[in-house]
């Protein structure tokens, strides 16, 4: 990791911002995971042993004011060029984003119907061996993801004890192709609370949710990446059958059968997935953003291979 440090120029590092910005735009939307977006632009498993190098060690050397020390250590030329990435999708998009999925529904998740399909072929491609414990992987992952988008959103408390829970879980799941840390917090009551807070700039809720992201990352990062070392084809069996699992979620053409209102919004609770009404308009621009989806994860692939 630390060759990678060094023989990066400048224009990597644009590069990987730009990934970074991919992977921000992904989890702003729920359903859509911004560790898809890492597998596909080929920096997952750097991300993960980047993040693992902010270890006790690192602490240590940051409390006794060892600046130099930690940043020989840990790879925070990657996390910051990355993270720059993620936040600035983060505060441009979420408006926009937000309003496409009130307004236009069918069209971004058509888009990201095609992008996460498409997924699935490039991120399955990484298996060397398929074997019947691969196979059991990949059908539970896409079980377990398929059982968990179609949970019922719950009504949970805004204390700050709670909103730093949501942070922690929902950052696991951030780093997880296929599920997505937005849905988690949709699922926890808490996803218009948070894009309200970014909108907002509503910077102490920001803070609590960015303060159990660190804990959670920071515990999670490491059991991840033992795992993709000692069971490499197992793990990204489990990763590919999760995000086929979550294709349930980004079906665009849905049917809301019960629903919740919060404030002036609407917010469905339980769906099922339907096939369109005829062949209109809008079913052909689905269509043609689902093809869209599939050429974007195309190019970031090779961008990938690149990087």
């Amino acid at each position: 990791m630390k060759s990678n440090k060094k023989n990066r120029s400048l224009f990597d590092y644009l590069i990987l911002s730009a990934k970074g910005f991919c992977m921000g735009a992904s989890d702003v939307v729920p359903g859509v995971s911004g560790g898809t977006m890492a597998f596909i632009l080929g920096i997952y498993e750097e991300l993960i042993n980047a993040i693992k190098s902010f270890d006790l060690k690192g602490l240590q050397l940051l409390m006794t004011l060892k600046f130099r020390a930690l940043l020989n250590r840990v790879s925070w030329q990657f996390l910051l060029a990355v993270g720059i990435g993620i936040l600035t999708a983060v505060f441009s998009l979420s408006k926009g984003l937000s309003w496409l999925l009130h307004n236009k529904p069918v069209l971004i998740w058509s888009f990201f119907l095609g992008l996460i399909l498409a997924s699935v072929l490039i991120v399955s491609r990484r298996i060397q061996v398929w074997r019947a414990p691969v196979w059991l992987s990949l059908i539970g992952g896409t079980a377990g993801a398929y059982f968990l988008v179609g949970l019922v959103p719950v009504s949970t408390p805004n204390d700050p004890w709670f909103l730093f829970l949501c942070g922690a879980i929902a950052i696991c799941a951030m780093i997880l192709p296929g599920i997505s840390g937005s849905f988690i917090l949709v699922l926890l009551g808490k996803y218009l609370y948070v894009l309200e807070a970014v909108n907002n700039r509503d910077f102490l809720v920001l803070l609590l949710v960015a303060s159990g992201a660190c804990v959670g990352i920071a515990a999670f990062s490491r059991v991840l990446g033992w795992l993709l070392k000692n069971y490499h084809d197992l793990m990204v069996a489990l990763l590919t059958g999760l995000m086929l699992g979550s294709l349930r979620k980004v079906w665009p053409w849905k049917e809301t059968i019960e629903s919740r209102i919060v404030g002036e919004k609407v917010i469905p609770l339980v769906q099922s997935n339907v096939l369109p009404e005829g062949f209109g308009g809008e079913v052909v621009s689905a269509l043609c953003l689902i093809v869209m989806g599939l050429l974007a994860v195309l190019l970031l692939d090779r961008m990938g291979n690149r990087g």
